[in-house]
């Protein structure tokens, strides 16, 4: 075709002159015609020229672009460039972008792999390629028409006028070097699994007038005006940033992330219009370290759409007068500048963009892109300390991938995550030489609570206690005067605490005078270098018989490089004592200052054993994600470690025990009788023992425990849960609150609950529990030595408290204090309806008894919506003004179950009546829920009654626990067991068919040289001995009727992971063939082999 031909064709219209253009690249394209090709382009430019004229009478422009001006540049000195209206031109933007990519050094480039963002004609892919010898460069860009363009630039530009190629000094042609391609951003990349090196891009960052014009199908064929409108304006991306203009930017960044590779680099040209300051916090809040390059400005012209957001929001964007003004002016002001005939500019800005933890940034992003997209504009990974930088964003990455990976939060004992204290341990062997394992470590929520637990555990008639650390203990502790007579045969239900110096001589001095069964202390600064003022500690108290709990807790350096510490350094060469044991609170990290985490470590089986019943029977369990956070950060340190890389030092042999004080009276019957976690082989053992959550967790649930953490500047009102429980308590359970209503918050609903038990302790009140109450609850009580009555329940009636028999109980009991679970009954599932608890809320107004209500096991009702719910308003208020002064009503609440989550923990109790609340803020040794705990809880209590959101999500588990409680009933049935029928929550009872029977079970192996097994031993299949059968015949582990308090009745949780529960019906099969093999013998017990 000739060139008048061809201009005569392009004249016609745009859409004409592009299909002249596409048909002369497909000839481009074609080794065959690519000469002639090339020399026609000569030919069009030297008859056309440049000039405007061209371009408005001809649809497109030919020129040149000069790309150094500087002497001894060895490069090409021009580019030769096509354009055509409906692409994005080139012009201030993106030679500003270019200047800025010139800053860098000649090396950014180089054999790199490179991808450019809103290529246009492609000038710049072409110019990098053409000055830096990338390996590779992909332009991309989502105008199709753009796309052709460029091509025909690369080839124009990839051989010279006679059609001849330009070879650059490697010998290889901008062809070679070069590609473009139609992509949305990076997604050619992202389906390629194209990892880049840099990442270049200037992309529109004004948003469309017309948004509903961004919507159309792109297509090439697409009108002028529209393709033109999508290289030069943004539709809205669902980011944050979309407010400013730069959500296309923001959406590209996150692209990005997950393509570069972990060294790249990303370059973005920016506009300054929202201000220097959200354009580089758009690259630090995504985990990046922000240099700017270069700075110019530009002007600017259509601005009304900028004006239009900053009348519906307080954001001011930033504009000046004239192209030399440096006073910055707001959107209106400029536009109403320009409309007078005013020059107005905005700032340009070439940003150069690195990860400072690329392979964890990755992992977040990756989290977030897997259906949590929606708290991406709470992420905040910017930080001006780069020591929290370097502990947090880790972190961050790790739980990403934990609530990424896992449907639900494992099973762990209360002792600990398995995990957790073997990275204790194993800090401590690499660290500090101390040859320990996970069995030496015991986890408590808080240095004060396990502080608290100890002396619980001992009950001492005196105890001394360092001054810094008596601050959270029982008020009654610190104030009784019993210390004259602690050596006189006082009680051990009177325990004394006296504060004294940390200093050791001082500390010693006490301990000679007052002989304390107990000494918690730590050890002075200036002590804590060497082991000497340790060592004292421990000959003090072996001398005198007297248990010693160190807090190394100040001293305690969890990095890389930790300080000398003299306690350590003498363990690692001497082994603890039977007397002593190591107590360390974590609360030194950079990120979350009220995050805390405690551990015991010992080196006495026995203490261990007792201290891990402890915390169960007290606390229950220590917040799963704090023990991740410091998990976490010990990994860290143990990561780049060389296993046993150093030898350790031999130690001493032990020293011989002493006589010190044992276990309280109280603690021995507990730990011994009580129905405690089973220890063993945890992969082996499937738990329908405990009231916890392994159903898959719902992605609400994962979003909001992600966003807690990864927030920063959290304001109080949205950790403030106040509110939001009270509206929870009073939605659900019409439970009436005034200004004398107090709530108290834990992360630990047993603490709360042990609290409560101490508070009827000091009243000298009776803990009244009806048989078939939550047998963890009953050995707290027990634990804490509390006068306990079991109110008489029946079959006939469910199990259920009746006003009757409560009644008849009452009658006999002097300051009683009733523990009700409901509305839904653990360990039943059975309901007390709102007229049941009227009842029996009537009879204990009556006579003036203290009332906890357990709600922690309701909301999971199985006719969710028609089961008609409880309104204690109705009637409570009425009750509490004519009945005796004495009674009132405190509710007590866990949110794990209705949440559908075992990882947050989180109980609440109400309190109403002030003498209580004075009371029960007299043990203030609470393990109080963090921050992001509070913050995870309010936003979901917000979403749990949304349809569509949370309520259906929940409605679908009820069924699933309704179908699951059927098929358990079926399977139990089936095997004999009479089978109470629930109507709600997680757990349900049955009596088994087999009891009385005698069995015979076998010891473990025993270690000897033979390998043979021992005799076993014979046990009659009854309450106390039933659980343990079954455990160890089929690793499925159940309440007996020890712990519902109804003989013959064992306890069945429901709530496990799939495959947990179908092993669980068929162990259930197991112990049935068992037993009938075992009834096969005449007379002779049949060996069940563990």
């Amino acid at each position: 075709m000739a060139v008048e031909e061809f201009l005569k064709q392009c004249q016609q219209s745009g859409d004409a002159a592009y299909a002249a253009f596409r048909s002369l690249l497909e000839r481009l394209e074609d080794p065959k015609t690519r000469v002639d090709s090339r020399v026609f382009l000569s030919d069009l430019y030297s008859k056309v020229g440049s000039s405007d004229d061209c371009f408005n009478k001809y649809h497109f422009r030919i020129q040149d672009i000069q790309l150094d001006q500087c002497e001894g540049y060895p490069g090409r000195k021009k580019l030769t460039m096509m354009v055509i209206p409906s692409i994005f031109v080139p012009e201030d933007w993106s030679f500003t972008f270019y200047e800025g990519l010139n800053r860098h050094p000649d090396s950014i480039f180089k054999d790199k792999i490179v991808a450019e963002l809103g290529c246009g004609n492609g000038w710049i892919s072409i110019a990098i390629a053409e000055k830096w010898l990338p390996e590779k460069v992909y332009g991309l860009d989502i105008n199709p028409r753009a796309v052709k363009v460029s091509w025909i630039n690369l080839y124009m530009n990839s051989f010279d006028e006679k059609g001849q190629p330009i070879y650059d000094v490697e010998k290889k042609t901008l062809l070679d070097r070069v590609e473009f391609h139609e992509s949305d951003l990076l997604s050619y990349c992202r389906e390629r699994d194209i990892q880049l090196e840099r990442i270049v891009g200037c992309i529109p960052q004004i948003l469309n007038p017309n948004p509903e014009a961004m919507s159309k199908l792109i297509t090439e064929n697409a009108s002028e005006e529209f393709l033109h409108a999508l290289s030069n304006y943004c539709a809205l991306q669902g980011f944050v940033e979309d407010q400013f203009g730069l959500g296309l930017i923001a959406r590209a960044v996150e692209e990005g992330i997950a393509v570069i590779k972990p060294t790249g680099i990303m370059i973005f040209n920016m506009g300054g219009r929202p201000g220097q300051g959200v354009c580089k916090r758009l690259f630090e809040r995504r985990g990046f370290r922000v240099t700017r390059l270069w700075q110019t400005k530009a002007g600017d012209t259509d601005i009304s759409a900028l004006v239009e957001i900053e009348k519906n929001s307080p954001h001011r964007f930033e504009f000046f007068m004239g192209l030399s003004g440096d006073e910055p002016i707001c959107a209106r002001t400029a536009w109403a500048y320009g409309k007078a005939g005013g020059r107005i500019s905005h700032g340009l800005s070439v940003y150069s963009c690195q990860l400072r933890q690329p392979n964890q940034v990755k992992v977040i992003f990756e989290f977030l892109k897997s259906g949590f997209q929606e708290i991406s504009s709470s992420l905040d990974l910017s930080f001006e300390d780069d020591l929290v930088a370097d502990e947090k964003i880790p972190f961050l990455a790790y739980l990403a991938s934990i609530l990424k990976e896992n449907s639900y939060f494992p099973y762990e004992l209360p002792a600990g995550c398995k995990r957790f204290r073997n990275l204790i341990a194993g800090f401590m062997k690499t660290y500090h030489h101390i040859p320990l394992t996970s069995d030496n470590v015991v986890i408590f929520p808080s240095r004060t609570v396990a502080i608290e637990n100890a002396l619980r555990l001992f009950s001492p008639r005196l105890a001394i206690v360092d001054e810094h650390l008596t601050r959270n203990l029982p008020r009654k502790w610190l104030t009784s005067l019993a210390v004259e007579t602690a050596e006189t045969g006082l009680s051990e239900d009177v325990l004394t605490v006296i504060d004294a110096p940390r200093q050791s001589d001082l500390m010693v001095e006490l301990i000679k005078k007052l002989k304390p069964q107990v000494v918690v202390t730590g050890i002075a600064h200036f002590e804590s270098v060497t082991s000497s003022a340790f060592v004292q500690l421990l000959d003090a108290t072996r001398e005198i018989g007297s248990r010693l709990f160190l807090d190394i807790s100040d001293h305690f350096d969890l990095s890389s490089l930790p300080v000398t510490n003299g306690v350590l350094k003498y363990l690692s060469g001497t082994p603890l004592p039977s007397h002593a044991a190591i107590l360390c609170g974590l609360v030194k990290n950079q990120v979350y200052s009220d995050l805390e985490v405690a551990f015991v470590i010992s080196e006495d089986e026995a203490i261990l054993k007792a201290l891990s019943k402890t915390v169960e029977v007290l606390e229950g369990n220590t917040s799963l994600i704090s023990q991740y956070y410091y998990g976490h950060l010990f990994h860290e340190l143990l990561a780049f470690q060389l296993t046993d890389r150093h030898s350790h030092l031999q130690r001493s042999e032990k020293s011989k025990s002493v006589e010190v004080i044992g276990f309280s009276t109280s603690a021995i019957s507990v730990l011994n009788n009580a129905e405690l976690s089973i220890s063993g082989d945890e992969d082996s053992l499937i738990h329908m023992d405990v009231d916890q959550w392994f159903l898959p967790t719902p992605s609400p649930v994962k979003a909001a425990i992600f966003e807690s953490f990864a927030r920063q500047n959290m304001g109080e009102f949205e950790i403030d849960v106040t509110h939001s429980i009270q509206q929870f308590v009073r939605s659900n359970y019409g439970f009436p609150i005034d200004s004398n209503t107090a709530f108290i918050y834990s992360d630990c609903l047993q603490a709360l609950f042990s609290k409560l038990v101490l508070c009827c302790v000091h009243e000298g009140g009776t803990m009244c529990f009806p048989a078939g109450s939550n047998g963890n609850h009953v050995s707290a009580a027990k634990f804490l030595k509390a006068n306990i009555v079991s109110i008489p329940t029946n079959s006939e009636e469910g199990f259920k408290l009746t006003e009757k028999t409560l009644n008849k109980t009452l009658e006999t009991v002097k300051n009683p204090w009733v523990y009700i679970s409901g509305p839904t009954i653990n360990p039943t599932g059975l309901i007390y309806s709102n007229k049941e608890m009227e009842n029996i809320l009537t009879a204990c107004a009556k006579f003036g008894a203290r009332v906890v209500i357990d709600t922690s096991f309701s909301g999971l009702e199985f006719d969710f919506d028609g089961w008609g719910g409880w309104n204690l308003e109705g009637f409570l208020p009425k009750l509490s003004s004519s009945g005796n002064p004495a009674f009132c009503v405190s509710l007590l609440g866990g949110l794990s179950l209705k949440l559908l989550s075992g990882a947050v923990e989180f109980g609440f109790v109400a309190l109403n009546q002030p003498l209580l609340i004075d009371t029960f803020h007299s043990y203030p040794g609470l393990s109080k829920p963090h921050s992001t705990e509070k913050y995870a809880i309010k936003k979901l209590l917000a979403l749990r009654d949304q349809k569509g959101g949370m309520l259906d999500i929940v409605k679908e588990q009820i069924r699933n626990l309704e179908v699951r409680t059927k098929r358990l009933k079926e399977a139990l049935e089936k095997c004999g067991w009479h089978v109470l029928q629930p109507c709600a929550g997680v757990s349900m009872m049955a009596k088994p068919p087999f009891l009385d029977k005698t069995v015979k079970l076998s010891h473990s192996l025993k270690d000897t040289n033979s390998g043979e097994k021992d005799a076993g031993y014979e046990v009659k299949l009854n309450d106390a001995a039933i659980r343990e059968a079954i455990a160890k015949t089929t690793g499925l582990c159940i309440n007996s009727g020890s712990w519902t308090g109804i003989p013959g009745y064992c306890r069945f949780t429901v709530a496990l992971e799939e495959s947990e529960f179908e092993l669980a019906l068929a162990c259930l099969d197991k112990f049935k063939s068992i037993i009938e093999a075992q009834s096969s013998y005449e007379g002779n017990p049949f060996c069940m082999q563990f």
